[in-house]
């Protein structure tokens, strides 16, 4: 059996309308087609669905029965065909994408205003989450898209470069670091350092960096453990120690008052990806969101 939409849509018109004439035209064809359109949907149902006379044209029993099957058939496969258009052309759907909480609350919003302002129709949702958890979200397919760092041997992700951070000190306006003319990482040996907690993928980027260059650090015993930027920042306010962050915290960190040094060699960075499951097909919405994004971060 092989029913196909031009049959079901012939025998929805030629039911509404009466006739093969009107029919044809209202599908822009021609009557016989029509008709051989309606004959093919009878043999392939092996139900006579019209009785044809000379001047009259009237549903079988069995026509009644399967005109509102055959219309909402052609309406749902309609309906899906403009919902793929509307949805291609941009003019509704919606997009989810989940980041680390500096990135959600500095870097992204900008940008999703810009796009809402060329895609009006289409929604933006924002998680701003922990980073590890942006990783999961978007390998669980809870979100679309994410906003931070594919760890290297991650191989159900993918990420697109979409800018870089670098590995910098948070210093408290009084801390006497500050006062050195070249802070090297080897100065943070004694001190007491606050940082992301294990797990993270900026810390396994940090550590894998310092391990790489023969920098021993005491993050095991030393670092307090700190799962949101924001609270990092607020205990090197309080001076509570000295905070390993990236570039991303800047103007946060300058706002408040701290200061913000480089160590020398090595300059450690970390690559800040738009992140998507490899497996995954994205929506035109969140294609276009993508793209975007990666056009307008420089």
């Amino acid at each position: 059996m092989d029913i196909t939409l031009k049959q079901l849509r012939a025998f929805v018109t030629v039911a509404n309308l009466g006739q093969f004439t009107l029919a044809a035209d209202k599908l822009g064809s021609s009557q016989s087609a029509v008709s051989t359109l309606v004959r093919q949907l009878e043999n392939n149902l092996n139900l006579r669905l019209f009785d044809r006379h000379t001047r009259l044209l009237r549903l079988t029993q069995a026509g009644m029965d399967i005109l509102p099957v055959a219309a909402r058939a052609v309406a749902d496969i309609e309906g899906m065909v403009e919902s793929s258009r509307e949805l291609n052309a941009l003019r509704r759907g919606k997009v989810s994408i989940a980041a680390g909480t500096v990135q959600a609350a500095l870097l992204l919003p900008p940008l999703i205003n810009d796009f809402n302002r060329l895609h009006p129709e289409v929604t933006v949702e924002l998680h701003d989450v922990a980073e590890k958890t942006v990783l999961e979200q978007v390998a669980n397919g809870s979100v679309d898209l994410g906003v931070g760092t594919v760890p290297e041997d991650d191989t159900e992700l993918v990420g697109t470069r979409l800018t870089t951070d670098e590995f910098l000190i948070v210093l408290h306006s009084e801390d006497p670091l500050v006062r050195l003319s070249e802070l090297r990482w080897t100065d943070l040996v004694d001190r007491k350092l606050i940082g992301p907690q294990r797990g993270n993928p900026i810390r396994d980027r940090l550590e894998n960096e310092l391990a790489r260059n023969g920098i021993v650090l005491p993050l095991q015993k030393a670092m307090q453990e700190v799962a949101l930027p924001l609270t990092i920042i607020g205990m090197v306010e309080a001076g509570l120690g000295v905070a390993i962050m990236t570039s991303a915290v800047v103007r946060l960190a300058t706002s408040m008052g701290l200061i913000v040094r480089t160590p020398t060699e090595p300059h450690i960075k970390r690559e800040v990806s738009v992140i998507q499951k490899r497996a995954r097909s994205l929506s035109p919405a969140a294609r276009r969101f993508r793209d975007f994004l990666l056009k307008s971060v420089h």
